[in-house]
């Protein structure tokens, strides 16, 4: 197998535990790696503000260490400077917000750390807590702003039930997906984890092959059929497992992020 010069890491189900804690096992073998010269990237639908106190646990706060945030619309350095990123329009937006309201589903958009939650409805302030929330009507939104992504947060089983009413056209003009059982987001087309991590690449001069991907969820997939070697983890959705090289042994809760990094990384 190629040698691994980069490790892009999902945290939901993947790096995090379910409490939304990281093992020590894990922290071990990242710090290893990165002591290895293993670029470590976190590769998360979040912004950067929602995930630093994790950069901080793990020590990736050097000007050298880097994130692909907003589900590949941003490439950062974890020091905030962004050197790649991929927006929405407000009409964009609005297309998908007349589209999800008629179903009863709630809509908030993200503008870097600021969420614009839309409806009272919205479950994201319970999974969000690290992010500034306002909340307003869609029209009264601040039209000056960048849109980085939206999404709907609510009940799992009602969103299952409305997902397929969503108009087709949408599916095909926007990257729609569940990145955990009560939240669907919205990016713009070709935007996906996959798009950032080969934007990042081309920067550090590294191949594909030299790519090492771990994730659990819809959102995962297009890095998982990407990257040149890739890992679901145990507990991953049946479709994750069928886009990655392998599944592990072992799921979040079981240190499976720590296996793939001594198996992978550093036993090579």
């Amino acid at each position: 197998m190629t040698k691994i010069k980069l490790l892009a890491l999902d945290l939901d189900g993947t790096l995090l535990r379910d409490d939304k804690s990281i093992s020590d096992e894990n922290k071990l073998a990242l710090k290893k790696a990165k002591r290895a010269g293993v670029k470590v990237v976190i590769t998360t639908g979040r912004p950067l503000k929602a995930i630093e106190h994790i950069l901080d646990e793990l020590d990736l706060r050097d000007d050298a260490d880097y994130s692909i945030t907003f589900n590949g619309g941003l490439v950062q350095k974890n020091t905030g400077e962004i050197l790649s990123k991929k927006s929405f329009t407000y009409e964009e937006l609005a297309e998908i917000y007349t589209a999800v309201s008629k179903l009863g589903l709630p809509f908030d958009v993200l503008s870097d750390e600021r969420v614009f939650e839309t409806n009272s409805k919205s479950l994201y302030r319970g999974v969000s807590p690290f992010l500034s929330f306002t909340a307003t009507t869609f029209e009264a939104m601040p039209r000056d702003r960048v849109f980085n992504k939206a999404i709907t947060a609510f009940d799992a089983t009602y969103l299952d039930q409305k997902i397929p009413e969503i108009p087709a056209e949408l599916f095909e003009k926007y990257e729609i997906f569940k990145s955990r059982d009560i939240l669907l987001e919205y990016m713009p087309k070709n935007v996906v984890k996959s798009y950032g991590l080969a934007s990042l690449i081309d920067i550090l001069g590294i191949s594909r092959e030299e790519v090492m991907a771990m994730g659990d969820e819809e959102n995962d997939l297009p890095m998982l059929s990407w990257a040149g070697h890739s890992i679901a983890m145990k507990n991953a959705v049946p479709a994750a497992k069928a886009a990655a090289s392998e599944t592990a042994p072992y799921t979040n809760e079981e240190n499976g992020v720590a296996w793939a990094v001594n198996t992978y990384i550093l036993e090579d």
